[in-house]
């Protein structure tokens, strides 16, 4: 499927069968393109069919990156099509093994939201603000949802602002604040015979539609190849042929900072970093039918990583370690 592939004209049980074979083809990558697959069998319907990957995933031999996150996305699942008890036995041991990722927690709170456990849901996010927050600590992006969720629950319950819910406020950017988003009363503008009124709550969903795509619709990356010092050095002790490529590690790693300036600069959005191994380029060239020692076909795997959902956005936020690998923050190493 094309990135720009409008979504009512994907074909979601074609599209979860075409990551099922990649996901063969690329075992390294298979948790990320078998949850993509998961969630485009939920869009299908075909639930069932979702939870029968997620519990493929989780009793897969080899270790899961997020193992909480598939938790998660299968409580939720199986929570839509009539399997409560056992989504919530999957909650509240989510909730007691006390993830040090975002991810789960949003998703098994706005899974007891959706079920109208408004209570069990804010107390979800409290506990995910509580263990990720820590005082004085300025929140990443992947955070955010944490407090606009906690933010809105807490709103729906009409309780009065605490401290997160400032912080949240602070941190939404949409025209339209948080508060008026979250208003409860809004619904019932749904109903109104007023047109102002209608108006007001056509402009709001907008606001907030375009926040979402902005978060979750995100162009295709354009995204430039890092290669780790030990992967750099078997690739070119196996492939001689391409030191002319990279000449040393340390210009390898200057390379790669002013080529994603440089198409910063041009204008060209959302660029971005994937990280190379050598198994994985191996394996990709033999799939292209052509020699790892073809320079041309590095930017092809760049584009392929890419695809498969390996990018990692550039430049990295504030108060992040650089993309190089360096303990150090980007913006005290190549951010300089």
């Amino acid at each position: 499927m094309r990135p720009d592939t409008p979504a009512e004209n994907v074909d979601h049980s074609a599209e979860a069968a075409r990551l099922e074979r990649t996901a063969g083809l690329y075992p390294e990558d298979a948790e990320t393109l078998l949850l993509r697959a998961a969630a485009h069998l939920e869009l299908s319907g075909d639930r069932p069919a979702a939870t029968t990957l997620y519990d493929r995933l989780l009793g897969s031999s080899a270790g899961l990156d997020d193992p909480h996150l598939v938790r998660a996305l299968k409580a939720s699942n199986l929570w839509e099509y009539g399997h409560e008890a056992e989504a919530r036995a999957i909650i509240d041991g989510i909730r007691a093994t006390a993830p040090r990722d975002p991810g789960p927690w949003v998703i098994v709170a706005e899974a007891l939201e959706s079920h109208d456990e408004l209570e069990a849901a804010a107390e979800t996010f409290t506990e995910a603000a509580r263990l990720l927050l820590p005082d004085a600590t300025e929140p990443s992006p992947a955070l955010h949802p944490v407090l606009y969720g906690r933010h809105r629950v807490r709103r729906m319950l009409g309780l009065p602002h605490d401290d997160w819910d400032t912080l949240a406020d602070t941190l939404h950017t949409s025209p339209v604040s948080l508060d008026e988003l979250h208003d409860p009363k809004r619904v019932w503008s749904l109903g109104s015979d007023n047109p102002a009124e209608l108006e007001a709550e056509i402009s709001r969903l907008r606001a907030e539609l375009g926040a979402y795509r902005a978060a979750l619709s995100r162009p295709f990356p354009v995204a430039v190849l890092h290669w780790p010092a030990p992967e750099l050095a078997e690739l070119l002790s196996t492939y001689p042929a391409l030191s002319t490529e990279y000449p040393s590690h340390t210009e390898h790693l200057t390379t790669i900072e002013s080529s994603l300036r440089e198409l910063a600069g041009s204008g060209t959005p959302n660029v971005g970093i994937v990280t190379g191994t050598v198994p994985s380029y191996e394996a990709f060239a033999a799939s292209e039918g052509t020699s790892p020692d073809d320079a041309t076909l590095l930017p092809q795997y760049a584009t392929t990583l890419a695809s498969r959902g390996r990018a990692t956005a550039w430049p990295p936020e504030r108060g992040v370690e650089c993309w190089c690998g360096s303990p150090k923050l980007y913006d005290a190493c190549h951010g300089i």
